[in-house]
């Protein structure tokens, strides 16, 4: 079959246009685009492949150079099926291409849904800084309408993480010299191009909505009314002037929000081009001309020559055995060399395994070495708390970024916020207990196992279980490889070394702080009071309480782990055995996502995880009222629940398969809306799963005037009001009777009647 040939440039598809043939490419290359991104074809790829099941082209191609094609008809399925059985060779490069293509769009998925939670916090901040600015200096704020449309972006469609490994996987097992007996049955390989061609068009979809939900948010930065946010600013800027001790922030939140507005290719360039000079040429004007940005001074001459060879001070550190250090260090050189670290071909997930382990391996090392050393060189340090290795893998910016947040890192433990290095620490110092495994066993089932197995001597066992490095080795092999990879996120590409690659947001926003903690679990007990309170009995008044129970707040523990990634991890709800103890949330020290929905979402997995742990193996007999077995009855027999409506049973379902079958999960999504929307009036849940939560998961008292106005709440708030009312009743009454006989009210008693009442203790 002749090639046709596609000079440069010039337009070989476009989106909408209708789908009637493949072309196979010879040479040259190609530009595939999607809504908010590209990618690249090159010789072996095929254009249109991803889009079988099609009827029209939803991806747009350029050639990027001269270009030869072969080109294949392909009026139906069946012209398909049958250059698939007549061309194995042919086949094998349509389904490989298919594979590449695939894997290229989905590693653009979790990129471009963080993208989208980041632009939104941005949003909400840089609103939230202006409305703030406004009040202090009594200014009347301005709306912005398009706001109140915009919600926190969710996820909820995003394509399954599982289909990454599964097609990459298959891209192996094709590309191999095995591969000759399938691409014998046409079927199959119809079967798989059609398959992928359907997962390919829902992840496209994925990013598609994304894309329109970030226009949505840039359009209230800038639009052609011109009643953005911009012109909010601007104008607020000039009202304060440059004298003004608050106008620095606000030039710096301007000149960013340029930078955004520059970079953003769907709005108008010549109109920003305009808006932005006239802002810049109306500064000029002002008579106190804007101050140049200086870099902080860090009383260090240079930043970069201190931080030279860090490689080399951190392996001098750990003093690893000659083998292991030179291996590491290869590894390391193989890595920066490599163009393209995310990639997913065999050799860059075999050098990415290599780090890993050998990672693991150093940190122990420099852990170990640290606890005693009076001195700890600036590099270690941040390879302590941030992973970080190389000045090269990391850049120079963000070089003078981990090595500033290094020097500020005080305090541990702050508000329950531990760096791990610092978490580590207070392992060692008795302070706190290693963590459980994946397989649920803590460090005395462990040292009880080797007991039982009678693996050690009566003296080792006694040293294994007094030596304070033991109970840290045992983080360090049991929690540090998992945790590490699940806040990272993207297991496919998991590399446990800090790399400029990874930064997809500034370092100083993602950065995650005490205040920012504290700040997101006040968003969170504002509105669920009672989430970190557990039932307990007054044992320091038993003689005067009895068996009277109380309820006591254990705020969860923080853990940051030492990675730039984009989930959280719930961990473990209770600290060993001990109910009355905090339980362990876990967050990357660079959290790319929203910190406050994160945190909400583990709070939701730690209420569920809780609930479990307490009832034992009756979580789900719904005879014992619980909020696991009530939930868990009401999905599993939705479809027979009189109290729903055909469309919510139709919505549930939905949402079932979303979850992945999980009712953990369906909770998880349910506690999210709960905590954003339902607390503030905006019904989002059927009648059946708001109760359930009403019960376990009640507003405070503060809420009940705003809410009792909707009728959907009024009965539900009704019986809470009496339920509360009869305890803080009873509650009052042991109080008096304490009073009549001199006897001290408990300080526990007058806390337990402020939680009764629903108001903050």
């Amino acid at each position: 079959m002749a090639g046709n040939t596609i000079e440069k440039s010039k337009t070989i598809a476009l989106r909408e246009q209708p789908m009637t043939a493949l072309h196979l490419i010879t040479q040259g290359r190609v530009q595939a685009e999607y809504p908010g991104g590209t990618y690249q074809l090159g010789v072996g790829d095929v254009i249109g492949i991803c889009e079988i099941c099609s009827e029209v082209h939803f991806l747009g191609y350029t050639a990027l150079e001269n270009t030869t094609v072969m080109t294949f008809p392909l009026s139906n399925m069946e012209a398909l099926e049958n250059v698939l059985q007549k061309r194995p060779d042919i086949a094998k490069l349509f389904i490989l291409s298919m594979f590449r293509q695939f894997n290229a769009l989905m590693s653009q998925s979790s990129v471009s849904e963080m993208n989208s939670v980041s632009l939104y916090q941005s949003l909400t901040e840089d609103y939230e800084k202006c409305n703030a600015l406004c009040s202090r200096y009594q200014i009347p704020p301005r709306t912005l309408p398009e706001l109140d449309s915009i919600h926190a972006y969710l996820g909820e469609e995003a394509p399954d993480v599982w289909l990454n490994s599964y097609y990459i996987a298959l891209q192996h097992i094709y590309a191999g010299t095995n591969s000759g007996i399938m691409l014998q049955e046409p079927g199959l390989s119809l079967g798989i191009l059609r398959k992928g061609s359907l997962d390919f068009r829902k992840t496209y979809s994925v990013l598609d909505e994304q894309y329109r939900y970030r226009s949505q948010i840039m359009e209230c930065y800038f639009n052609e009314s011109e009643n953005d946010l911009f012109d909010i600013l601007t104008k607020l800027y000039y009202r304060l002037g440059q004298s003004n001790n608050d106008s620095d922030g606000l030039y710096d939140n301007i000149s960013r929000m340029i930078l955004l507005l520059e970079e953003c290719p769907d709005l108008n360039a010549e109109h920003v081009a305009a808006r932005t000079q006239s802002f810049r040429d109306r500064i000029k004007q002002l008579s106190a001309p804007k101050k140049e940005f200086s870099p902080e001074d860090d009383s260090i001459p240079n930043i970069m020559e201190e931080l030279e060879n860090s490689l080399d001070v951190i392996l001098a550190f750990a003093s690893l055995d000659h083998e292991t250090e030179n291996s590491f260090r290869q590894h390391v050189n193989a890595y920066k060399a490599t163009e393209e670290k995310n990639s997913t071909e065999d050799a860059c997930n075999r050098l990415r395994k290599q780090l890993t382990e050998e990672f693991y391996q150093l940190y122990t090392s420099v852990f170990e070495r640290s606890v005693p050393a009076p001195n700890i060189p600036i590099a270690v340090r941040m390879f302590l708390y941030f992973g970080y290795v190389d000045e090269e893998l990391a850049g120079t910016d963000n070089c003078v970024t981990l090595y500033r947040l290094a020097h500020s890192i005080i305090n541990p433990g702050q508000s329950g916020v531990y760096t791990f290095y610092d978490w580590l620490l207070a392992i060692y110092n008795g302070e706190k207990s290693p963590s459980r495994s994946e397989l649920d066993e803590d460090f005395s089932d462990y040292v009880h196992k080797q007991k039982r197995q009678s693996n050690l001597s009566s003296a080792a066992v006694t040293d294994l279980e007094n030596n304070p490095m033991e109970r840290v080795r045992y983080e360090l092999q049991n929690m540090f490889p998992s945790v590490n990879k699940i806040t990272y996120g993207r297991v496919t590409t998991f590399c446990p070394i800090f790399t400029a690659e990874n930064v997809l947001k500034d370092l100083n926003a993602s950065y995650v702080t005490p205040v920012q903690i504290e700040k997101a679990l006040d968003t969170i007990r504002h509105v669920d009071y009672s989430a970190f309170y557990r039932e307990s009995l007054d044992f320091d008044n038993m003689q005067i309480m009895g068996k009277e129970s109380i309820h006591l707040e254990f705020l969860p523990d923080i853990i940051l782990m030492p990675n730039v990634g984009i989930k959280g991890a719930m961990w473990q709800e209770i600290e060993g055995k001990k109910r009355n103890s905090p339980s362990r949330m876990i967050f990357s020290i660079f959290h790319m996502e929203d910190l406050s929905t994160s945190m909400i979402r583990l709070t939701g997995e730690f209420r569920w995880e809780l609930c479990k742990r307490i009832q034992g193996g009756r979580w789900n007999d719904v005879t014992d009222a619980s909020l696991t077995s009530e939930y868990f009855d009401y999905v599993q027999f939705f479809r027979k629940n009189t109290e729903l409506s055909k469309d919510a049973k139709e919505k549930l379902l939905i949402s079932l398969q979303r979850a992945k079958n999980s009712f953990k999960e369906m909770f998880v999504r349910d506690y999210v809306v709960w905590v954003l929307f339902e607390s503030n009036g905006s019904a989002r849940l059927n009648k059946v799963a708001r109760r359930i939560l009403f019960t376990y998961c009640p507003f405070p008292a503060s809420l009940d005037n705003s809410l009792e106005q909707n009728p959907m709440y009024a009965e539900l708030l009704h019986r809470q009001k009496i339920t509360s009312a009869q305890r803080v009743h009873h509650l009052n009454a042991i109080a008096q009777k304490l009073r009549n006989s001199n006897t001290l009210v408990p300080e526990s008693l007058e806390r337990e009647i402020k939680f009764a009442s629903r108001e903050p203790v």
